[in-house]
């Protein structure tokens, strides 16, 4: 505790009475002040005034009982009842103190034996960390609204002081036990007013209010939590209450409130007051960097004129500053204020302007990170300036928006050196990342750009997929492999003689999983069945068709679900950190490995299957497809099935035809014998499987 430069001196000098006026004074005014009373009690006692420091502080602490301010009397002990008792008698006045604080003494006193409040009172240390649990666990008592993570909003059933355990009644569950030691940390008491409480026990006039009056429900939600909120985690908080078909309008009514505050990461805040709001975005703007102070001045201006005219003349100041070495920027700025209803006249230059007298075209274009505005500045290029052809041109090469590209196109129009342009970026992608992958991902839809080279176009994707100058575009190139995407389509306009060398580019491509691989080569093939080694023609798979169908399913899961979960969770897992030590990455990975081994085992075999026609299938002789009753020597009987690998059940008398058994009675036809298992048996009736 501190101890002030004045009370520090009147020790110094001995002049007690003069301390002693001023704690009986301070007592009187405000005997909250525990800093000041606790910090000049144990510099008296440094000094050997063990006595007056004693006889002040029961001043203080008479003072306290005589206004029943129970709490801060517990903490007075807590920090000075060495000073003020013998440490056999700082217990009774413990527990005479939590008797005021909690008046069911039949619940304080169960749940002070529960943490041994009343074992070993001497340990002075120890008896506070148990007073510490109490009050954590008094917390809790019976009917008490909590929160529990993963589990929602629930009410304190029941106190079992035998089992030392709470259980509480969620929404979905009832009766779950948590133990005294784990509620602290797991159970979190909410007080009247939060929102997660409102929704339990209100629900029917929560939703009433966020209808009525949408930003003062906002504001119980932000205030019901410690830290900001992204829109995400309110619209899940305000899940039940307001209807997903309704939130777009709610969330735009509620958020335009004066007092609500959009902070950093799109998180949002209620403040104490509009005056305060506007104090608040004045502050972050005065720290922020020109482009975030124009996005400020777009989402916050409007709240308040004189807010917007300090944010405009700012930002005219710092567009007028980079005129010369950041012409890309002082355009935004423009066209920020503009946008805002500002005047623009007293800044002596415009858009039209500085794309007429602006020498350095390349670096004015590059500094404008806007997309929308940049597509403004190609156009207004093209109209103002004899060299717009060729700076467009270097532009395709630069930039990254297929939108932007899109633009871009239609102004060079089609123009030969557009056509060279085509060309070269198709023979070097890593020249113009962003061109090569609008090119791949347009020729899906564009024939004339589909049929420009459609060989070299499939082989380029299947390259720079792990090419690290295509890196930032991976995703969306890996898009294009996927079932009806680019590839396919391209491999669907490949002539003959180009098929041999499409088979090779995908059998390099190092960047593909083998289903991905398999998947391809299959399409390949299909449409060029030349290229199908002797081997995969002349191997054959048979399944019945509900068999084929639930391997599909299977498949489709993989594909559609699994996979990309999978993916999802090596990402998370790379998040954590040190992947040496990573077990949830290591995890990932393998689960990875067999996802991806099943599935192109999956697509090979399907690739393959061909379904038993029981139409078809002549029972003279025992086929797949067909039932067979065996009698042996000894006059007993068995049944078998012979169906696919897919089907096949022994211990329910459906075997494979790959099984050697099978071997032993395919082509056998009734009364012919065979040898199975070491027993001579007889065909006796051969009949379709159903």
């Amino acid at each position: 505790m501190a101890v002030s430069r004045n009370t520090r001196g009147q020790i110094e000098k001995g002049d007690f009475s003069a301390l002693e006026d001023d704690w009986l004074a301070r007592v009187e005014e405000d005997p909250t002040d525990l800093d000041y009373f606790v910090g000049a009690a144990r510099a008296l006692g440094g000094t050997g005034q063990d006595d007056r420091s004693r006889v002040l502080l029961g001043v203080l602490d008479e003072q306290l009982r005589e206004r029943e301010s129970w709490g801060l009397r517990l903490e007075l002990l807590r920090l000075a009842g060495h000073l003020m008792f013998a440490t056999g008698d700082i217990h009774p006045h413990i527990m005479e103190t939590l008797a005021k604080i909690y008046p069911d003494g039949e619940a304080l006193s169960a749940m002070a034996n529960s943490v041994a409040l009343d074992k070993a009172t001497q340990d002075i240390p120890k008896s506070w960390e148990k007073v510490e649990r109490l009050q954590a666990l008094m917390r809790f008592e019976q009917g008490t609204i909590v929160a529990m993570e993963g589990k929602g909003v629930g009410r304190i059933a029941e106190v079992n002081f035998a089992l030392s355990t709470f259980k509480v009644d969620f929404d979905r569950i009832s009766g779950v036990p948590v133990g005294f030691r784990a509620a602290p940390k797991l159970l979190e008491s909410l007080p009247e007013g939060h929102i997660l409480r409102r929704k339990l026990e209100d629900p029917k006039g929560l939703r009433a209010a966020a209808k009525d009056d949408p930003p003062q429900v906002l504001r119980a939600l932000l205030e019901s939590h410690d830290r900001p909120l992204k829109a995400g985690d309110i619209r899940k908080g305000l899940t039940g209450i307001v209807k997903d078909s309704e939130w777009t309008s709610w969330w735009s009514a509620a958020r335009k409130h004066p007092q609500v505050l959009a902070g950093p990461k799109q998180t949002y805040s209620w403040a104490e007051s509009s005056d305060d709001a506007v104090d608040a975005v004045w502050r972050s703007f005065e720290g922020a960097k020109t482009r975030a102070r124009m996005a400020m001045l777009r989402r916050d201006g409007a709240r308040d004129e004189d807010l917007k005219a300090r944010m405009g003349a700012e930002l005219a100041k710092s567009a007028v500053e980079a005129l010369v070495s950041d012409p890309g920027l002082t355009f935004e700025i423009w066209h920020a204020l503009e946008r805002a209803g500002l005047p623009t006249e007293d800044l002596h230059f415009s858009p039209d302007g500085l794309m007429r007298e602006t020498k350095n075209i390349p670096g004015f274009l590059a500094g404008i990170e806007d997309r929308a505005l940049r597509e403004e500045a190609y156009r207004l290029l093209a109209d103002r300036r004899d060299d717009a052809q060729g700076h467009l041109l270097d532009r395709l090469s630069q930039e990254d928006d297929p939108r932007a590209i899109d633009v871009l196109i239609d102004l060079v129009g089609g123009t030969s050196k557009l056509d060279r342009f085509l060309d070269g970026t198709l023979a070097l992608p890593h020249r113009a990342p962003g061109a090569f992958t609008w090119i791949a991902e347009r020729a899906a839809e564009d024939e004339t750009l589909r049929d420009r080279n459609p060989l070299r176009l499939l082989q380029q994707i299947l390259v720079y997929l792990g090419r690290d100058e295509l890196a930032p575009f991976r995703q969306r190139l890996q898009r294009l492999i996927e079932r009806g995407g680019t590839v396919s389509k391209l491999m669907a306009v490949l002539s003959p003689d180009q098929a041999p060398a499409a088979a090779d580019a995908i059998d390099r491509a190092g960047t593909l999983e083998p289903y991905e691989r398999e998947e391809l080569m299959t399409a390949l093939e299909l449409r060029f069945p030349t290229l199908r080694k002797d081997e995969a023609a002349s191997s054959g798979l048979y399944a019945t068709s509900e068999s084929i169908a639930a391997k599909r399913e299977e498949f489709d899961e993989l594909m559609k679900v699994e996979i990309p979960a999978n993916r999802e969770a090596i990402a998370e897992a790379r998040a954590m950190g040190d992947l040496r030590e990573n077990f949830e990455y290591k995890s990932a990975r393998q689960r990875h490995e067999y996802l991806n081994a099943r599935a192109a085992q999956l697509n090979q075999e399907l690739s393959q299957v061909q379904p038993i026609d029981f139409d078809r299938i002549d029972p003279s002789q025992v086929r797949v497809g067909t039932r067979v009753r065996l009698e042996a020597a000894d006059g007993g009987e068995r049944e078998l099935v012979i169906l696919g690998p897919w089907e096949s059940d022994p211990d329910g008398g459906v075997i494979s035809y790959e099984s050697d058994l099978a071997a032993a009675l395919l082509g056998k036809a009734v009364g012919d014998t065979a040898e199975v298992a070491g027993e001579t048996v007889t065909v006796a009736a051969i009949a379709l499987a159903r």
